[in-house]
């Protein structure tokens, strides 16, 4: 298994990076949220999970070991599969999707699109004997503070693809001004929207 990657980011897109190790490329998908933290150019480094399949080969990618744990966990659930995971861990950090399960919190396990109240259910029934303490703060788990809001999390990942603050406000003014009161946002779908208006605009 690939634990680790740590070079240099040649390159960012809506769904991941390449990170160039030793001469060679490696194509990391990571949620918008490590997106943010990456900078073309730049040395990175990643805690990754390898996910093999029939067809394919997946290295996924985040800021830090706890998230890459999270991630594996989740998974064993029956019916999760790594892009819920990927997304589970888009629309909350690890340690409130923790508190979540631990807790029969519903109601924010399906804020994630994709998981309904019975897939929610089934979360907790399966994860919540196993999904660890809940009353660590990150320093403590090792990790980093919690992700930031996904308007954040949009404004720098557009940032760290090359376009300028108001270039990021004005897509992102766009791309939510038809969003549905009350409900969160896919922040993925949103990145590559903003992505495909803004190259219409330059």
């Amino acid at each position: 298994m690939i634990a680790s990657v740590r070079g240099t980011v040649a390159a960012l897109g809506p769904d991941g990076a390449v990170v160039e190790v030793g001469g060679i490329g490696l194509s990391v998908s990571c949620s918008p949220g490590t997106l943010a933290r990456l900078r073309v150019g730049e040395p990175a480094r990643l805690a990754t999970s390898l996910v093999v399949r029939e067809d394919s080969l997946t290295l996924y990618g985040f800021a830090d070991d706890d998230e890459r744990a999270t991630f594996e966990l989740l998974q064993t659930a029956n019916g999760v599969g790594p892009k819920l995971a990927q997304t589970m861990l888009a629309v909350h950090p690890p340690r409130e999707l923790r508190r979540a399960i631990a807790t029969s919190d519903f109601a924010s396990l399906v804020k994630v699109p994709g998981i309904g109240r019975k897939g929610a259910e089934r979360i907790v029934i399966e994860l919540r004997d196993r999904i660890g303490a809940i009353d660590q703060s990150p320093s403590e788990l090792g990790g980093v503070a919690a992700i930031a809001p996904w308007r954040d999390q949009l404004t720098h990942a557009l940032a760290g693809l090359g376009f300028s603050g108001k270039e990021a406000g004005d897509a992102i003014d766009v791309v939510t001004a038809d969003l549905p009161e009350g409900e969160p946002p896919d922040v993925s779908a949103l990145l590559r929207r903003s992505i495909q208006l803004l190259g219409r605009t330059r």
